[in-house]
């Protein structure tokens, strides 16, 4: 498969050029990329200034779209947010005026979406059928997805792949989570009841490749694990991995005080189901969050 990527450089976009054959990918700064990367064909690419190059799109034969500022780094002040949207309802579309112009098009565009596009639903079960919720990230969903789907235009599969939470060693959420109780001092975020669609990033490489290669995928797919957790299921699964108490939840006021209108993201609730993804016939290699967490955590 002649792959093109873009934010090859984060979690999962690294993730997923380990996987792949030397892959092209876009970045701001190919070196860097090259050298952080390895085996890999940089392009340099603005995604808000314009279209990549021509030549990084021509002949590829799947794109896997990861490219956005990040969400739950720093406050949501109006320029975070203003980058928040752009990177990617603007980086979206710029990337398929480059298909538009190819003669060479690809087959498909895995275009990362994100489970924000459900907003806060509850104890809600929440399939791809569901519709998109209220607020800054739902909104901002909506607009990324939409402007994927202009692909479908050119003939071109479209897949949206909505991330949940994604759990590695090395980086993601869980490194952030693990000082705190390693200590002993870890709980849960307000009262715990909030659903936390979660998911191994070997699962998240995994779906993307499945829906690269199976033609009759299409549409949103949710990555999210088989086996929803709570924010309280998914503090005792961790506490009891690292053999911790987990007893000193974080209340909202506390969190809405540190982390302003982003804590929205930690407090909202999708228990959010993969159906498509089962349906298609994907098996999941983390099925429940505990054995998820231990695998993570052995190797490191």
């Amino acid at each position: 498969m002649r792959a093109l990527v873009t934010g090859a450089s984060g979690f999962v976009g690294r993730a997923l050029c380990a996987r792949l054959d030397r892959p092209r990918v876009l970045s701001r700064s190919p070196a860097r990329t090259k050298e952080s990367l390895g085996a890999v064909e940089p392009f340099p690419w603005d995604a808000e200034g314009g279209p990549p190059p021509l030549e990084a799109v021509e002949g590829a034969d799947a794109v896997f779209h990861l490219a956005g500022d990040p969400v739950a780094e720093g406050r949501w002040t109006a320029e975070k947010k203003r980058r928040i949207r752009d990177s990617r309802v603007l980086g979206t579309r710029h990337l398929v005026e480059a298909l538009a112009a190819a003669k060479a098009r690809p087959r498909v565009l895995v275009a990362f979406s994100a489970v924000g596009f459900y907003g806060d639903r509850g104890d809600e079960e929440l399939t791809e059928a569901s519709g998109p919720g209220a607020g800054f990230l739902a909104d901002v969903c909506r607009e990324w997805e939409a402007e994927a789907a202009r692909a479908r235009d050119l003939g071109v599969r479209v897949v949206h792949l909505r991330l949940g939470v994604v759990l590695g060693e090395g980086g993601g959420a869980l490194k952030k989570m693990l000082l705190p109780f390693r200590l002993g001092l870890g709980g849960p975020l307000g009262d715990g009841r909030q659903w936390m669609p979660w998911i191994h990033r070997d699962d998240v490489v995994g779906l993307a490749l499945f829906a690269a290669e199976t033609g009759s995928l299409s549409g949103p797919v949710n990555a999210a694990g088989p086996a929803p957790a709570t924010n309280r299921g998914f503090t005792k699964a961790l506490g009891r991995v690292l053999r911790r108490p987990a007893l000193f939840p974080v209340p909202r006021f506390v969190l809405r005080l540190g982390f302003g209108e982003m804590a929205a993201v930690l407090l909202g609730s999708q228990r959010v189901v993969p159906k498509a993804a089962r349906d298609a016939g994907y098996r999941f290699r983390h099925g429940e969050v505990e054995g998820a967490l231990r695998a993570i955590l052995a190797k490191g």
